[in-house]
């Protein structure tokens, strides 16, 4: 029979970061609170829990890459919102900061969720921050749970 490697919903024990860019902050602090939500559900306790703010997405992978280097958390989330604009600058910020929060997990062996949201409109954003759509500051707290109990299995 194979042996299945698969991480339980259980955060109790583990350590968290959270990144989260302070432009655009009623998206970010809707997705903190998901994350947050979802962490403590699933037994993390608050002080086993950072939250880092950076002034945007872009410096978002220069603070997830220390705190994944400390050694001191399970798992790094990165959230917060880019929203498209009239120039190509959102294009540019979009790929950069999603490829470079992709890098990190590789570079470093701690997960680093990607939890940043790319919307055409902020009324994209606020359903994908908790309104219609579900809020994926949530879902990214589920994916750094389960790749955290996944890592400590590997």
């Amino acid at each position: 029979m194979a042996q299945i490697v698969q991480g339980k919903l259980e955060a109790k024990g583990l350590h968290f970061a959270i990144v989260v860019s302070r432009f655009n902050n009623f998206i970010g602090d809707r997705l903190l609170s998901g994350a947050l939500d979802a962490l403590e559900r699933h037994g993390a306790r608050s002080e086993d829990i950072t939250v880092v703010w950076v002034p945007g997405s872009f410096e978002v992978p220069l603070a997830a890459k220390k705190l994944a280097l400390s050694t001191r958390f399970d798992a790094v989330l990165c959230v917060g919102a880019l929203l498209r604009g009239g120039t190509p600058h959102f294009d540019h910020i979009a790929a950069t900061v999603t490829k470079e929060i992709g890098a990190l997990s590789v570079e470093t062996g701690v997960p680093v969720i990607y939890g940043i949201l790319t919307c055409d409109s902020m009324e994209q954003a606020i359903e994908r921050a908790g309104l219609k759509s579900g809020n994926r500051g949530f879902e990214a707290a589920m994916a750094a749970i389960e790749m955290a109990r996944v890592m400590k299995q590997l």
